[in-house]
């Protein structure tokens, strides 16, 4: 987390769980009314302290923050152009890439505005965006869509966030989502929107419906339950099956076996116990570490199974 009291930001950092990482005593060290989080799932870098987000830096003597969800499939080529332009990495991770690039864009004209979107011409990939810079924020989406932001408010404070479910923890009223290319500049008095291309195609990330996603949010207007239960019904009407039982891999495949179950008429049941403490499974670097994992993530229910 990094938060800004208007004359100087504070930030903690660590790795493991949220609640390991934050108490009581460090959240009160986190000073000021405006701030942002990063709660990370490594694609790009090793899970490592220093690949953890948000980045803080300085440019010409104002502190700037970001964090980023997402992926950018060109980072490689822009960290090699940014190290040949004088520019110092201590991560491994594609975050900080935008970083470096939205320093070196705004040292050209003192616009941030200005800097993000010529920082977007150089960015090919999915990119939602959080920035803390001079005691306001920036919520930036890709031009894509590819990956979700949503806005809320509550008693007049603005906040965003990668899942709308944040803000049902809070009591916060969901308002929208950030539109593809948009940019939504926030400070203490009020908002300003500068518009995303209206001409260019969605291609929203179908593995947030599928997997990432809390069944309980709300991305593009959609809720993430209900996409699940037609995946599941749509998917019977494709590839009916005669078969007794539908049972799911838990957990982002109960909500689609449900509707699988309901559009059928098969009975929905359950065959495996999925293990709370072991991790994502499918990004592991071996087959063989994928299958070890597999077996401490999930144990069959014999009872259910045998037949």
């Amino acid at each position: 987390i990094s938060t800004s009291n208007g004359k100087r930001f504070y930030t903690h950092k660590g790795m493991g769980l949220v609640y390991e990482v934050f108490n009581g005593k460090k959240l009160k060290k986190l000073k000021g009314n405006i701030g942002i989080g990063h709660v990370r799932y490594s694609t790009t870098g090793k899970s490592r302290i220093e690949n953890s987000q948000p980045f803080h830096s300085r440019i010409d003597g104002l502190d700037i923050a970001i964090a980023h969800n997402g992926d950018i499939v060109n980072s490689w080529e822009l960290r090699r152009e940014l190290e040949k332009g004088g520019y110092t990495f201590k991560s491994t991770t594609d975050s900080e890439v935008i970083s470096h690039l939205i320093r070196r864009e705004y040292r050209k004209d003192n616009n941030m505005i200005k800097a993000i979107e010529r920082t977007s011409k150089h960015l090919i990939g999915s990119y939602s965006l959080v920035i803390l810079f001079n005691h306001e924020l920036y919520a930036v989406r890709d031009p894509l869509g590819i990956k979700p932001l949503a806005l809320a408010e509550k008693d007049g404070t603005r906040m965003v966030a990668s899942e709308s479910v944040a803000f049902d923890v809070i009591g916060a009223e969901y308002r929208r989502d950030v539109q593809p290319g948009e940019i939504i500049h926030l400070n203490n008095e009020e908002s300003h929107i500068i518009k995303g291309s209206e001409k260019m195609r969605r291609a929203h990330c179908m593995f947030e419906y599928v997997y990432f996603a809390r069944p309980d949010s709300i991305i593009d207007g959609r809720n993430v339950y209900e996409v699940r239960l037609e995946i599941g019904r749509a998917l019977h009407r494709e590839h009916p099956a005669d078969v007794d039982v539908v049972m799911p891999v838990p957990d982002s495949a109960i909500t689609a076996a449900i509707g699988y179950s309901r559009e059928s008429g098969i009975p929905y049941g359950e065959g495996l116990i999925k293990n709370r403490y072991v991790g994502r499974t499918f990004i592991m670097p071996t087959q063989e570490e994928r299958e070890t994992a597999v077996k401490l993530k999930m144990n069959p229910i014999k009872s259910e199974l045998k037949g």
